[in-house]
């Protein structure tokens, strides 16, 4: 799941603004977009040019299908609960 969320950093930690939804010690991945950063550097879609290129088109719909098919529940079921949750 993707959020987008403040936070605060205090003391050598970063505090959420808002409480989160997370079991104790889960791990999460972070990005951090500082409004003050200088570094030119900034988040963005790439184009399909820069990406189409390192695609494998050998890759077949039935090959996604047959690896995903382990995979229990519903993306649809999941977003509705979501939906629910707020």
């Amino acid at each position: 799941m993707v959020r987008k969320l403040e936070a605060v950093y205090e003391g050598g930690v970063l505090r959420p603004v808002v409480p989160l939804r997370l079991e104790e010690h889960q791990h999460v991945s972070v990005i951090i977009l500082d409004d003050l950063a200088d570094d030119g550097e900034e988040l963005r879609f790439a184009p399909r040019e820069e990406f189409e290129a390192l695609a494998d088109h050998s890759i077949t719909l039935e090959d996604v299908r047959r690896e995903l098919s382990p995979i229990s529940g519903s993306l649809d079921a999941d977003f509705a609960a979501e939906r629910n949750e707020r």
